[in-house]
């Protein structure tokens, strides 16, 4: 059976069992007011996919052991949208059904709002309200912008350290959250926790919603999201370490691989404030990647760099995943695939015809080169875009071919802070810089030792700037005058040290590719 084949048998058969329950229609709930003992929105509220006109709000309920003995079935939930802080100018006010099936998560699409436009909201249940959160729809089309201001993030490992990034992200005056991947981790480190997972790796979709619960009790992660709306991408940890497709680490049967996906991939979106979920055909597929327009001054498209990609090149036969590769054949293999031949079309398409002054390019992980030098030839780590060479010259070429100046790619994944150059060539001086890339460390995961980033930084004079001793996210602010990186960062583990600092800022000037120190 060919492997399109296969996953179309899987479709219609092993992963839509799994999960028949999701896809069924809710029961219309009682009308008798609930009284709550324990307030059900332990897990606070969210905001995300922000338009001119419309926005998605997010929260999920929980049940104490005697609110659940009175019954967990169908629930009406409230939400209320509000012009002001005090919430005394009302705005709109919908319902949502939620149930059991869907770990009482609730996902309402506000619409017909007014753009650039700050609102307040909060869900109500019984007698049980949520925190209040609050949220901002992007620009008109044909907006003249002056600034975007955005806190770029990724990789939060709950073990490995204090939320104290989301801290000051929740007081930041940003227009939203560019979050990119491994929102949570299924994986343990003993050596590195300073606080501890619940439960098992998870594997199925009562732990991973488990999980996120965990992450979600946050107070720090709770407070940045009830500061501003979320844009958000998702990488590998979300699932399993270094998956790619339908493959595992381990070799694991894809059939296997699939369920476990189409497990995390529900989890993902109940606890999320995104539009879409799991394809009710496919529960294995979701569609996330995106494009939002920020007014006149940019365009922002999320790429998967997971769901649709090639297994990383040259996999050890017993232990798959990511791995430094060195006379590796399979790379230079131009149907390797980063982002799957759909996605690649879409988003070629939208970044040959944007007119929009900044082309913003986030995906979870980091697109120029770490390869480092051995007695036998160049050693590339595959997991990343080193590992898909053939794949990163196309989507460079896409930029040369239509003429276009202001492409900034945004990346997370690698632990780092890094400005780089993008060329079609990389690190060769006499191939000419085609964009710019920032890349944001972890909010808490470590990152390499000091010897292993110094031998990268010193091999690749394209980067710029490549440190991975700290933790933290990255400030970008867009004008129509240049694209600004600062770096904020504190020490690892984060929260050893009280607030953040600015280790570095570097600039895109209008019209000149290549990051620039200031």
């Amino acid at each position: 059976m060919q492997r399109r084949e296969f996953n179309q048998h899987l479709q219609r058969s092993a992963i839509a069992l799994a999960l028949a329950p999701w896809l069924s229609a809710v029961a219309a709930p009682a009308d008798k007011p609930r009284v709550w003992h324990t307030n059900p929105f332990a897990l606070g509220v969210a905001s995300g996919r922000p338009r001119a006109d419309s926005m998605v709000l997010w929260t999920r309920l929980l049940f104490s052991e005697e609110d659940r003995a009175a019954g967990a079935d169908a629930l009406r939930v409230t939400v209320e949208v509000f012009a002001d802080a005090a919430l005394k100018r009302r705005v709109q006010t919908t319902e949502a059904i939620t149930n059991e099936a869907r770990a009482h998560s609730v996902h309402v699409h506000l619409q017909n709002l007014q753009p650039s436009t700050d609102y307040w909201y909060r869900f109500t249940q019984g007698n049980a309200y949520s925190t209040v959160g609050h949220t901002r729809t992007a620009p008109a089309l044909n907006a003249d912008v002056r600034e975007l201001r955005v806190a770029l993030s990724s990789c939060q490992h709950y073990e490995q350290g204090q939320y104290i990034a989301h801290a000051e992200i929740a007081k930041e005056k940003l227009d939203f959250v560019l979050f990119m991947g491994d929102y949570i981790y299924e994986s343990s480190n003993p050596q590195y926790a300073i606080r501890k997972h619940n439960g098992e790796e998870p594997k199925t979709l009562a732990q991973y919603r488990e999980r996120y619960e965990q992450y979600k009790r946050d107070p720090m992660l709770q407070a940045a999201h009830a500061a501003h709306p979320w844009v958000l991408m998702w990488d590998d940890h979300e699932v399993v370490n270094d998956y790619a497709n339908d493959q595992d680490r381990q070799h694991t049967d894809p059939k296997q691989v699939l369920l476990r996906r189409a497990a995390a991939y529900q989890a993902y979106f109940e606890h999320q404030p995104v539009l879409l979920g799991p394809d009710k055909d496919n529960p294995a597929n979701m569609r996330l990647y995106d494009h939002l327009s920020w007014g006149k001054l940019a365009d922002v498209w999320t790429l998967d760099c997971r769901q649709y990609r090639s297994a990383q090149a040259c996999r050890d036969p017993v232990r798959g995943g990511g791995r430094m590769v060195v006379q590796c054949d399979e790379l230079a293999d131009p149907a390797r695939s980063m982002l799957g031949a759909e996605q690649a079309r879409w988003f070629t398409e939208g970044l040959s015809h944007s007119k929009r002054q900044w082309k913003l390019v986030a995906q979870a992980t980091q697109i120029s080169s770490t390869s480092v030098p051995t007695p036998v030839g160049r050693s590339y780590w595959n997991d990343a875009w080193d590992g898909y060479p053939e794949a990163r010259k196309r989507l460079l070429q896409t930029v040369v071919d239509a003429k276009l100046s202001n492409v900034v790619t945004l990346g997370g994944d690698v632990h780092c802070n890094v400005a780089a150059n993008l060329r079609l060539d990389p690190n060769n001086p006499q191939s000419p810089i085609v964009a710019s890339e920032f890349v944001t460390t972890s909010i808490t995961s470590r990152g390499l030792g000091d010897k292993p980033a110094a031998l990268i930084r010193d091999s690749n004079v394209d980067l710029l700037h490549y440190r991975s001793d700290e933790r933290g996210y990255s400030l970008i602010t867009v004008t129509p005058q240049e694209v600004r990186c600062d770096f904020r960062t504190t020490k690892f583990p984060a929260g050893s040290e009280a607030g953040l600092k600015t280790q570095a800022t570097y600039v895109v000037k209008n019209g000149k590719a290549g990051p620039q120190a200031i």
